[in-house]
């Protein structure tokens, strides 16, 4: 009975996006760049926000710190992926998996708290802007990105319980490019249906109710922004800048853990969009639409 409950695979096999050696060698320099320029912007970014004075303010604290998560979530899985580009078998251990799995569950469910505390930071500085400055002090911006990271590992380690213990004695590919729960739990060597509910519930309900308190959040800006003349055009581009981010980053989530069907090319598609493409695109919305970012990065050179 206690062998029985042992993991017998060491290690799982990656299948990858694709088998044509073609297609690796040009995602190979695809990804490559793009994981480059992602690790590179983001981490200007956070630098920028730490150097620059003018960029000391709530809102700005807590895009630093969406940077430094989109840099960690890139490298979750990416640096992974390019380099089984150059393998032709493709493995990771079991240990890796479960790391993968809880490294890439942190960071992307402190993202989604940390989106929540950022629509937040912009209803209060829009809707009411005359109590902004006294809510919004120094020890509310710590508090809140101290809660997604909380919010974040809580959430890891619940999911990463359920699934270390189960036996897995059978098959082992994965036909992905990363571990993921959804498809590391199908090839354990029991019935496992109850547990996918559980799982997908638990992620899927946490985007769920975090994406419906960001577009509550968000109406209520949007309704203010008509109806007012003063800095509207500047409040409207703050209002695009992270509604696009917020559609972007869970728009793949939500599909992934609440979509029933499973459609491989679909899923694959997804999970390279949110782990390679989100992080890169995050850093350049801000970047091009954001005015003080521009007047920040004027300064630098100078």
């Amino acid at each position: 009975m206690e062998e029985a409950n042992q993991s017998v695979v060491s290690e799982f096999i990656i299948l990858g996006l694709c088998d044509s050696w073609d297609l690796q060698a040009f995602f190979l320099v695809i990804f490559s760049s793009l994981y480059l320029i992602t690790v590179l912007s983001n981490i200007f970014i956070v630098v920028l926000i730490i150097t620059d004075l003018h960029l000391h303010s709530p809102m700005y604290f807590l895009l630093a710190n969406l940077s430094f998560i989109d840099f960690c979530l890139s490298s979750v899985t990416t640096p992974k992926m390019i380099t089984d580009f150059l393998k032709e078998n493709k493995t990771i251990s079991f240990g890796g998996c479960m790391c993968q799995i809880f490294f890439g569950h942190f960071f992307g469910v402190a993202e989604m708290v940390l989106l929540v505390s950022m629509a937040y930071d912009r209803y209060l500085a829009i809707c009411k802007p005359l109590h902004y400055s006294s809510i919004m002090d120094r020890h509310v911006c710590i508090g809140l990105v101290m809660t997604s990271w909380i919010i974040g590992f809580l959430h890891s380690v619940s999911q990463l319980v359920l699934i270390v213990k189960l036996p897995f004695c059978g098959p082992r590919e994965l036909d992905s490019f990363f571990c993921d729960i959804p498809l590391v739990i199908k090839l354990a060597c029991k019935d496992t249906s109850i547990l996918e509910i559980l799982i997908n519930a638990d992620s899927g309900v946490l985007a769920t109710i975090c994406f419906i308190l960001l577009l509550i959040s968000y109406s209520h800006i949007l309704f203010t922004v008509c109806h007012s003349t003063d800095g509207a055009s500047k409040a409207f581009s703050t209002w695009t800048a992270h509604i696009t981010v917020v559609v972007l980053f869970f728009g793949p989530c939500i599909f992934i853990y609440l979509w029933l069907v499973s459609i491989t090319w679909v899923d694959k598609f997804l999970a390279v969009f949110y782990a390679v493409i989100t992080p890169l695109l995050n850093p350049a919305i801000y970047t091009l639409r954001n005015k003080e970012i521009k007047n920040a990065m004027k300064r630098l050179q100078c």
